[in-house]
């Protein structure tokens, strides 16, 4: 949902997660990176790859988790809502 001329009201989406009992992806994916950062990881210029997407009903387990370069990681097609389409990089 685009802003223009005014800003994002993110004290009021933060309250309406909070209401509906919603974790937030951007904590999901903190999760992910302490996970790694706990067994001693070095993820110095990686991503953390989902295997299986959150979006997808994938999760932080460490199967579910590994380290890929950021231009791999982010080369997914993805839906409007920003899901991934299909689980295989473009070529």
């Amino acid at each position: 949902m685009p802003y223009i001329n005014k800003p994002r009201p993110y004290k009021h989406e933060w309250a309406l997660e909070q209401a509906r009992n919603e974790k937030p992806k951007r904590a999901k994916r903190a999760a992910a990176r302490r996970s790694m950062d706990a067994k001693g990881i070095n993820r110095a210029g990686k991503d953390i790859d989902h295997v299986v997407p959150l979006s997808k009903g994938g999760t932080n387990a460490s199967g579910n988790l590994r380290l890929k370069s950021p231009s791999a990681n982010r080369s997914f097609s993805r839906n409007s809502d920003h899901t991934v389409k299909r689980n295989t990089p473009k070529k």
